[in-house]
C-alpha cells in the first residue's frame, strides 16, 4: 500500500485517491472503521498532516465520518452516496419507503428474468445469513444482512444503472431500515423474504415485483411506524 515516489505538490491528492480506492473497492466497507492516523502514516509513508488533510477531505465529501474518541468510519462508497446521505437524512420515512418499493420492485422483476445460477446461489446464501442474523437477536447484524440481501436482488437484475442508483441510496435506505427495526428485534417485525427469492428462482417476474414492492411498507407497519399503502 505505500506510495511510490509521490510528488510533494500532489501528495495530499494521491493519499485521497488511495484512501478512496480502499473504500470504493470494498476493502473498507460501509460501517467499517478505517486504520488510525498513525497506522495510515506508517502504511502510506507520508506525514501525519498529509493523512489528516486527506481524511478531512473525504469526510467533507461524505465518504468518512470522524467520530471523536471512536475513530473514523466509512459512511458512503462514493461522493454521490455521501451527498444522498446528507440530502435525505431528514426525509419523510414514508417517501423513502415509496422510493425503495419502486426501485426494488423493478429490480426484482428484472432479476426474475435475468438471474443466473450464480445469482441464485448468492441469494440463497444471503437469505440464510439474514435468517441467522435474526436468530442471533443482534439488530445491527440483521439490518446489515437484510440490506445485503436486497442489494443482491438489485445486482441480479443485471441493470448497471439501476444498481448504481440503488448503491448511491444504500446508506439512506440502511439508516431508515435501522430506525424502523430499532434497537431490539421483535417477533412482530419479522418479515419473510423466502417468497421473494422463490419468485426470482421461478422466473415469475410479476410475483417477484409484487413481493419486493410490499416489503418496505410491511416493515414500517410491523415495526410500529405508521402504515403505508403499497401502490
Amino acid at each position: 500500500m505505500p506510495l511510490t515516489s509521490p510528488r510533494r505538490s500532489a501528495l495530499a491528492d494521491q493519499v485521497i485517491a488511495q484512501l478512496r480506492a480502499q473504500i470504493t473497492s470494498g476493502e473498507w466497507p460501509v460501517g467499517a472503521r478505517i486504520p488510525t492516523e498513525p497506522e495510515l502514516v506508517e502504511q502510506l509513508g507520508v506525514a501525519r498532516n498529509t493523512v489528516r488533510e486527506a481524511v478531512r477531505a473525504l469526510a467533507h465529501n461524505g465518504l468518512l465520518d470522524i467520530r471523536q474518541g471512536s475513530g473514523t468510519f466509512v459512511v458512503a462508497t462514493s461522493e454521490l452516496a455521501g451527498v444522498m446521505n446528507r440530502r435525505f437524512a431528514d426525509a419523510d420515512p414514508g417517501h423513502v419507503a415509496e422510493v425503495r418499493s419502486a426501485l426494488e420492485a423493478s429490480a426484482a422483476r428484472l432479476a426474475a428474468r435475468h438471474r443466473t445460477a450464480h445469482d441464485l446461489r448468492q441469494l440463497d446464501a444471503l437469505l440464510e445469513r439474514r435468517e441467522r442474523a435474526w436468530e442471533s437477536g443482534a439488530a445491527d447484524a440483521f439490518v446489515e444482512a437484510d440490506a445485503t440481501l436486497h442489494m443482491a436482488v438489485v445486482a441480479a437484475s443485471h441493470n448497471d444503472v439501476l444498481a448504481e442508483i440503488y448503491a448511491d441510496l444504500g446508506g439512506v435506505l440502511r439508516d431508515f431500515l435501522r430506525a424502523d427495526v430499532g434497537a431490539e428485534l421483535r417477533p412482530e417485525s419479522r418479515m419473510d423474504h423466502a417468497r421473494l427469492v422463490a419468485a426470482i428462482r421461478a422466473g415469475d417476474a410479476e410475483r417477484a415485483a409484487a413481493e419486493a414492492s410490499a416489503l418496505p411498507f410491511g416493515c414500517r407497519a410491523a415495526c410500529g411506524a405508521p402504515a403505508e399503502t403499497a401502490p
